[in-house]
C-alpha cells in the first residue's frame, strides 16, 4: 500500500443561495478535454483520441464501464483507487526522476461518473502499437531491432502488467531508435502484494503452460512467458499460440543467433520455476551484447 497526494474533487461545499453549484465531474472533463475519434475497443472499455483544450496536447481518453472497474487501494484522503489508476500513479512516482530509463504512459486525469470511469492518458505522437509496427515492416524484424525493444520491455518496475502483448505496446516512431511505452494497466498487480493468484489474467492464447495443464498461475513467470511471446512475434511471421507451441506446431527460427534462441527457449521453459526472472533476463548475454555494441554516441535511451 502506498499514499498518493491528489486534489480532492469530491468534497462537499456549503454554498449560499447566491453561489453557483459546483461543476459536475462531467462538466469538468468536457471543459478541460475535447474528445475525438475512436482509437480502439477492448474487453475492458473503449479508447478515444482527443486534446487538452488549454494547449492542444494530444491525449487518449479511456472509457471503462463501472462493471469492469476493479477497486484496489485508497489515497491519503481515503479516495478509492482502481488497480489501473494505482499502478500508473506508482509507476509515475518511481520514474519521475529516472531520466534515460523506462517511462510508462502518463496518467493525466481520471474521473468517476455514475456508469463509467474515464482515464485521460498521454498520447505519444507519432506512435503505433507494436503489432502495427511489425505489420508495417512487411517482414520479421531484424534481431537487433527486436533486441532494442525487448531490452526496454524487461526493465524492472515492481509492477506486473499481466497482459504484455504487441497490442499493449506503443512504439514511438519520431526518433531513430524506437521508444517503447507500455499501455493498458487494467490487469496489473504489485509485486510486493500479490504473488500467486491461481487464476490467469490476460490473453487466452498466451496462457502459460502451467495454467493450461494445472490451472496454476504466478504473475512473475507468466510475465517472462509473455516477454518470449513478444520476441517470438517480432522475429517470426506467425502469431503466437501457447497450445500450438506445446503441440510442437510452432518452431523457433534456426537462423537466429545462438544467444537469441537461448533467450527465447528460457522464456518458454515449461516449468515456471525454471524460467528466469525479469532481473535475470536483463543480464542475459543476448541483451548485454546490445549495450556493449553501442558506442557512447549511439547509447540507447531505454523506455517502457
Amino acid at each position: 500500500r502506498f499514499l498518493i497526494k491528489v486534489d480532492s474533487q469530491a468534497k462537499r461545499i456549503r454554498m449560499s443561495d447566491s453561489e453557483s453549484p459546483a461543476p459536475s465531474a462531467k462538466d469538468q472533463f468536457e471543459a478541460k478535454y475535447e474528445q475525438k475519434d475512436l482509437l480502439g475497443k477492448g474487453g475492458c472499455g473503449s479508447v478515444y483520441g482527443g486534446y487538452r483544450r488549454a494547449d492542444n496536447l494530444p491525449v487518449a481518453i479511456k472509457h471503462i464501464p463501472k462493471e469492469n472497474v476493479v477497486w484496489t487501494d485508497t489515497d491519503e484522503i481515503g479516495q478509492r483507487l482502481t488497480i489501473e489508476v494505482a499502478a500508473m500513479l506508482k509507476l509515475q512516482t518511481e520514474s519521475a526522476d529516472s531520466v534515460g530509463k523506462s517511462a510508462p504512459i502518463s496518467l493525466l486525469d481520471w474521473y468517476d461518473f455514475d456508469q463509467e470511469q474515464i482515464l485521460v492518458l498521454e498520447r505519444p505522437v507519432p506512435a503505433v502499437d507494436l503489432s502495427q509496427f511489425i505489420e508495417n515492416n512487411k517482414e520479421p524484424l531484424q534481431e537487433n531491432q527486436a533486441k532494442t525493444i525487448i531490452k526496454q520491455l524487461v526493465d524492472d518496475t515492481n509492477i506486473f502488467h499481466r497482459d504484455i502483448k504487441p497490442k499493449n505496446i506503443l512504439i514511438e516512431t519520431g526518433s531513430e531508435i524506437p521508444r517503447l511505452r507500455l499501455i493498458d494497466f487494467g490487469l496489473s498487480c504489485f509485486t510486493d502484494t500479490e504473488y500467486e493468484d491461481g487464476w490467469f489474467y490476460g490473453t487466452a492464447k498466451h496462457a502459460p503452460p502451467e495454467y493450461i495443464s494445472e490451472c496454476v498461475y504466478e504473475a512473475g513467470p507468466a510475465t517472462v512467458w509473455q516477454v518470449g511471446i513478444v520476441l517470438y512475434e517480432m522475429l517470426h511471421e506467425s502469431f503466437f499460440d501457447s497450445r500450438k507451441l506445446l503441440d510442437n506446431e510452432l518452431r523457433i527460427r534456426t537462423d537466429l543467433s545462438t544467444d537469441c534462441k537461448r533467450f527465447l527457449k528460457s522464456c518458454f521453459c515449461l516449468s515456471p520455476g525454471w524460467r528466469p526472472t525479469l532481473k535475470e533476463l536483463q543480464c542475459h548475454p543476448w541483451l548485454l551484447f546490445l549495450m556493449k555494441a553501442n558506442s557512447p554516441q549511439t547509447t540507447l535511451t531505454m523506455y517502457k
